[in-house]
């Protein structure tokens, strides 16, 4: 076990760096859009804040670190593949514990640079919580956007010809959720990032909701790629993997370890 932490602690800090890049992105563009920019439509605004936050999550997933770790960047990903067998537990465990820790320090660090604007009422920490429609609207909401995201995940990372394009498909969908689903759940999908900002606000509204529905559509999304697919194996559980980087996952389709 300690020989195996040792051995795969680069990608644990890649996921904890990772998600903490976006979320000062993600803070980052909230204040913009939402202070600064003079756009009275908060569709308009949640469309622009959308585009720079999914270009954000294709930088991370198309880059080294991205390429190395696999891009999870969050614990229902991680737990999905673990769910399918290709993440081994020790890796799971550590994935999900760097994932929370690079979530808040990610957090942290924009609000000791911009406390004013990120803590005001429009911006908020950038905290998820439930929209006007309710707690069922909040939480079907999130399950649905988490099983879409991660059967498209599925779908393509197990197609050789759109695997490349996964972190494009990704991204798509998440300017698409931040756009026209965030006044539902305030689109989090990722329980890390919604702990990541309860923490230093100390708004823990529903926090069950962000806790419980991005794994219960993820892994829902498993079932129903079984369904779909003759081949119910899954290659590898990176969201990219044609590249030189090493792949630390359990019986990669792609390359011998």
């Amino acid at each position: 076990m300690a020989k195996m932490m040792r051995h795969h602690l680069p990608e644990y800090l890649i996921e904890a760096a990772g998600l903490a890049i976006f979320m000062i992105s993600a803070a980052f563009f909230t204040v913009l859009f939402e202070e600064y920019w003079v756009v009275s439509s908060p569709l308009a605004r949640r469309f622009f804040e959308g585009i720079a936050i999914g270009l954000t999550a294709l930088g991370l997933i198309y880059s080294p670190w991205g390429k190395q770790s696999g891009a999870h960047f969050n614990p229902a990903v991680t737990l999905t593949f673990w769910r399918l067998g290709k993440v081994h537990h020790i890796d799971f465990v550590f994935y999900v514990i760097f994932q929370f820790i690079g979530g808040y320090v990610g957090v942290v660090l924009f609000d000791l640079f911009a406390q004013k604007p990120f803590r005001s009422a429009q911006v908020n920490f950038i905290v998820t919580v439930p929209g006007k429609p309710g707690l069922l609207a909040c939480f079907f909401s999130e399950m649905f956007i988490s099983f879409i995201l991660m059967l498209t995940i599925l779908v393509a990372t197990n197609i050789p010809k759109l695997a490349r394009y996964t972190g494009l498909f990704a991204a798509i969908w998440i300017m698409l959720f931040i756009t026209f689903e965030a006044p539902y759940s305030g689109m989090s999908m990722n329980p890390a990032r919604s702990v990541a900002t309860a923490l230093p606000s100390g708004i823990w509204t529903a926090m069950w909701i962000y806790c419980i529905a991005p794994f219960a559509g993820m892994l829902l999304s498993v079932e129903c790629y079984r369904l779909i697919r003759k081949d119910t194996s899954v290659i590898c559980a990176k969201l990219h993997h044609l590249n030189p980087k090493r792949c630390i996952f359990k019986r990669c389709g792609y390359a011998p370890h």
